[in-house]
Order: C-alpha cells, then structure tokens, then sequence
C-alpha cells in the first residue's frame, strides 16, 4: 500500500508535534535496577514477551511462559529466564548472539498494568543455575541472562481496550484451524479430515510430553 510522504512521520520532532508533552512522572518511573515492587511483579508472572533483533536489525517478539515465579532474579539488576523446549528456531537465541539488546514485557493474568525491562541478554549454560531452573527433573540447556538497564511499570490502558482478562469478550478458538493445519495450508497443504485430526491429536499428545 502506498502512502503519500506528506503524511508519513520521519523524524522524532514531527512525532512529538502530535502529542502533548509527556507526564514528568512518566519519565521519572523509569528504573536502572529492580526495585521490591519490580520483583514481586516478576515473582507473579508466568508469561512475558521477549524481543530481540538480529544483527541487521530485523525484529522478533517471542513468547515465555512457564509456572509462576519461572523468571528468577539474582540481583537488583539481573535476571534468568529458563529456555525450555520449543521449536529448536532459536530466534531469540540467534539475536541475541549478534545483538544482545533485548525488551522484556511480563503479564500477570488478572493485572491489568504490565511491567517492562530493557537490558542486554546472554546465553549462559551455567550448571549451578540451570539447575535451580529444573521442572521434573529436566534441566533448560541453557538460561538467557538479563542484565537490567531500564525497569518501569506500564499503565492499564491497552489492557483495558483490550479487554483480555474479560470473560466475556473471550474468542472460540474453534472458528479457526487448528495450529497445524494452518502451518500446513501455508506450507505443504493439509491432509484430508481424517488425517488432520490425527496430526491435531499428536501435537496434544506432543505438549503433554515435551512442554519440559
């Protein structure tokens, strides 16, 4: 789609010419360190969102979830994310190789307001940590570590918007393909029915068994 220049924004002065000064206090609230307020946040969190880019600058947003309190904090300015199994991309991983520079956004399910975290990441194989990190036995190949830069909680108002703790604004994930299905209508082409029902039963059959 293409749009005309005189109505794309180019340059941090035209930006700011559309909005009213920001609130001193939303300045002020950012962090260089996490406070007890910080850690009790992350403590509650089972999901957060980490993004990375790579050396050339593509971008990548990437789901984290595990039990509560999944995320530990070793200090007032690092944090350890387990890696647990996935599907062996390694996007993140990649990125941060080449670009340790990474933003973190942790949810807590019923919170309306968010937690943000900047920093740079590393990939850390540390036996005595990953240990600590173990579920069933099964210890993450490695924990990417998180050095704190910035640390500052974000308002409810996307949440509410949103409205994605509201029971009843929740979606029927039936009225689309299964997740594989769709991979393979993007890809291969899906099987017919019989069989896509067997492909959707191993990849439930594949969670229950490898989600560590």
């Amino acid at each position: 789609m293409h749009f005309d220049p005189a109505h794309t924004i180019a340059d941090e002065a035209a930006l700011r010419a559309l909005f009213e000064p920001t609130h001193d206090l939303a300045v002020k609230k950012c962090q260089d360190q996490l406070s007890p307020h910080a850690r009790e946040f992350i403590a509650r969190s089972p999901f957060l969102c980490i993004g990375t880019q790579s050396r050339d600058g593509r971008a990548d947003v990437s789901p984290r979830g595990d039990s509560v309190g999944f995320v530990k904090v070793l200090d007032e300015r690092t944090l350890a994310i387990p890696d647990r199994p996935g599907n062996n991309r390694l996007d993140t991983q990649v990125n941060i190789l080449s670009n340790p520079n990474v933003g973190l956004l942790f949810i807590v399910p019923g919170f309306e307001d968010t937690l943000r975290v900047n920093g740079q990441a590393r990939l850390v194989t540390d036996p005595a940590l990953l240990q600590t990190m173990a579920v069933q036995d099964r210890v993450p190949k490695l924990a990417i570590v998180v050095t704190v830069q910035e640390v500052f909680m974000h308002c409810a108002k996307a949440f509410r918007r949103s409205r994605l703790w509201d029971v009843a604004s929740q979606q029927n994930r039936r009225e689309m393909p299964s997740l594989v299905k769709i991979i393979l209508d993007e890809t291969t082409g899906a099987p017919a029915e019989d069989e896509m029902r067997k492909l959707d039963e191993g990849l439930e059959e594949a969670y229950r068994k490898t989600l560590y």
